[in-house]
């Protein structure tokens, strides 16, 4: 195979083709097109064509990987490399016409993630990163910020929607950030959410209820700017454990304090 920089950079173009699709689609698209996969889970033949350009353009660049994808357009596992892929993160802004979703694609080896590419389309952002590379964004290199308290942290969120078993725990590290911090935002993408850690906008992002390919692309970008991503308990089982804390990593042990009380039970 190629080089993980060559293979990071090919598939930073197909998330670009992919975007640019989508942005397209986005001038003519109807709320009529928009299924229901489950409960306030929505999708559209839009997700589903990006996912199949993406898996095709892919095929070709390491053509034994596998895939694992949120609309299930393929069925392929690798023995070595697995693609994780979101085509569409963000789907519920797309439909409503709010300008805040992504692409997010990661590579995993074995075990480990590899590459990292995230495209938001609507502002040309490309946030990106292979195994022993610095994070970067649109060519230029990011880092995690230098801030060094909560107190004085901008932290993002996502609001649980199928979910509610943990929305007690959910809601007092919500209220905690309230009052505690510079505030706390909720995008409607957690992959954008968390680029935008790895760029040093926020401080820090926390969520339970995702997938591996809502988060893969976005915990290993964070990884690679010198942030710090674990799960509730600050073990390593973010990827498929269906919680993640991403932070930078000045502020890491505080925030991972006031999660870890507030969902002990």
């Amino acid at each position: 195979m190629n080089s993980l920089e060559e293979v990071c950079k090919q598939t930073c173009d197909l998330a670009k083709q992919a975007g640019d699709f989508i942005l397209q689609e986005r001038k003519f698209f109807n709320l009529s097109s928009v299924e229901h996969k489950g409960f306030n889970d929505l999708v559209s033949y839009v997700d589903k064509t990006a996912e199949k350009i993406l898996v095709e353009g892919l095929q070709k660049v390491l053509p034994e990987s596998g895939f694992i994808t949120e609309e299930n357009t393929v069925n392929i596992l690798g023995k070595e490399f697995q693609w994780i892929i979101d085509p569409l993160d963000g789907t519920t802004n797309f439909v409503h016409g709010m300008p805040c979703f992504c692409v997010s694609i990661a590579l995993m080896q074995h075990d480990e993630l590899v590459i990292g590419v995230i495209y938001e389309p609507n502002l040309d952002e490309c946030f990106y990163a292979w195994k022993d590379s610095p994070a970067f964004l649109n060519d230029k290199e990011i880092k995690v910020s230098t801030v060094d308290k909560l107190a004085n942290s901008l932290l993002a969120t996502g609001f649980p929607y199928t979910n509610f078993d943990r929305m007690k725990s959910y809601m007092e590290v919500f209220d905690f950030c309230m009052r505690q911090t510079h505030g706390l935002r909720r995008l409607g993408s957690a992959a954008v959410d968390l680029a935008y850690v790895a760029a040093g906008r926020f401080e820090g992002f926390y969520e339970y209820g995702l997938n591996s390919w809502d988060v893969a692309a976005g915990a290993f970008i964070i990884q690679q700017a010198g942030g710090k991503v674990s799960d509730f308990s600050g073990g390593d089982n973010f990827v498929f454990g269906k919680e993640i804390i991403a932070t930078n990593k000045n502020v890491y042990n505080e925030f991972l304090e006031v999660v870890k009380e507030k969902f002990k039970n």
